[in-house]
């Protein structure tokens, strides 16, 4: 009777480098993706949602309006993240003085929620995006940069799928000619973000802000673009409501008013 060769402590290990990897592989595949909770939105995301991964964004132009957007923009997806883990404080690493505690709050972020490293340049506000990211302890970590090379977005999409906590990259514009999302990047989606008219209202004052929501790349699926109002306190975007059922509603709210 013949009995199989015992294995080699090499192949074992490798066996035990296998199963931890298919191990790794199963837990971030089980992560679920956040969703907008806007159907026009969410049916179009490959994931239903943000997966807790890289992702970027930056402004549709240089205009100061398209700027504030994008910050925005991501200030609301680390919201929505640090309020679906109930828990959890969100960290920015900073490139400029320009970030507007009030505005944040407005769309969700609120100071409690914030831990501010103000960095020197881009590969330090890289590094320490990813050192707060691989902690694992964090709802997520947002990073202003002007560039950022492939390996360095690979290294931040790595270090998300392994630990879960998601990285958003504001892609800062350098100068009037290069489109901030032009290089190639790891991330699994790519957000260009600008103005656009608020809805006129029945009496003088300033409706909801909207803005032009571009999808220009993800992961598993085609690019799209949306007009959007902008996150409320609660880091909800909206669609915009039909003109004539705008009026009605406002109308009548007045009627009850009075």
């Amino acid at each position: 009777m013949s009995t199989a060769a015992p294995a080699s402590p090499r192949l074992e290990a490798l066996k035990a480098e296998i199963r931890a990897i298919e191990r790794a592989g199963g837990a971030r595949a089980g992560r679920e993706a956040l969703p907008f909770g806007i159907e026009a939105v969410d049916g179009r995301l490959a994931a239903g949602g943000l997966m807790p991964a890289l992702h970027e964004a930056a402004a549709a132009s240089l205009a100061p309006g398209d700027e504030a957007a994008a910050t925005l923009f991501l200030a609301a997806a680390a919201a929505r993240f640090a309020i679906a883990r109930g828990a959890g404080q969100v960290l920015w690493a900073l490139s400029r003085r320009d970030l507007f505690a009030p505005g944040l709050a407005q769309v969700g972020l609120t100071p409690e929620r914030l831990l501010y490293a103000e960095c020197r340049s881009d590969a330090e506000a890289l590094a320490v995006m990813e050192e707060g990211v691989r902690h694992g302890s964090l709802a997520a970590v947002i990073g202003e940069v002007g560039r950022a090379d492939m390996a360095a977005t690979r290294r931040l999409q790595l270090a998300a799928e392994e630990s879960g906590t998601p990285a958003l990259l504001l892609r800062r514009w350098r100068k009037a000619d290069a489109d901030p999302l032009a290089a190639p990047s790891a991330a699994f989606t790519r957000w260009r973000i600008g103005c656009a008219p608020s809805a006129p209202l029945p009496h003088p004052g300033i409706g909801r802000a909207r803005w032009r929501v571009e999808l220009a790349r993800q992961r598993g699926g085609p690019p799209f673009e949306w007009i959007l109002e902008a996150p409320d306190a609660e880091a909800r975007l909206a669609l915009p409501a039909p003109a004539g059922d705008r009026a009605d509603r406002q109308g009548g709210e007045e009627r009850k008013a009075a």
